[in-house]
């Protein structure tokens, strides 16, 4: 892994919905407002949880988005106001290496804060 350029100024943000649609509509509106570069919705997965003391089993949707790591707090900041969820999973995930040119891309079709 050595041989990867590293770089601290994008990430991956995971969200999770139980409704696709509306996913794949927020992750739409983030891309149109340039707070991420792309989202990449999986329509299909299981969610196992503890809520209020039950335990839940969930069809749910999850999005990978790629984004400016300085771009967090408003995405998080938007799915508070927008999502259907009491406590939407909003998190974050540091990218170590990768593609140069997809780096580029990535910080070139996001807006500098």
């Amino acid at each position: 892994m050595s041989d990867l350029p590293s770089n601290n100024e994008i990430c991956e943000v995971i969200i999770t919905a139980d409704n696709p649609d509306w996913l794949v509509d927020f992750t739409r509106q983030l891309v149109s407002d340039r707070l991420c570069a792309c989202g990449q919705n999986i329509t299909a997965i299981r969610s196992v949880y503890r809520w209020e003391g039950k335990i839940e089993d969930d069809a749910e949707a999850r999005v990978a988005l790629h984004t400016r790591a300085d771009l967090v707090p408003v995405i998080v900041e938007r799915a508070g106001q927008e999502h259907p969820y009491d406590v939407p999973c909003v998190i974050s995930l540091p990218i170590i290496g990768g593609n140069p040119g997809y780096i580029d891309w990535v910080l070139s079709e996001t807006k500098n804060p």
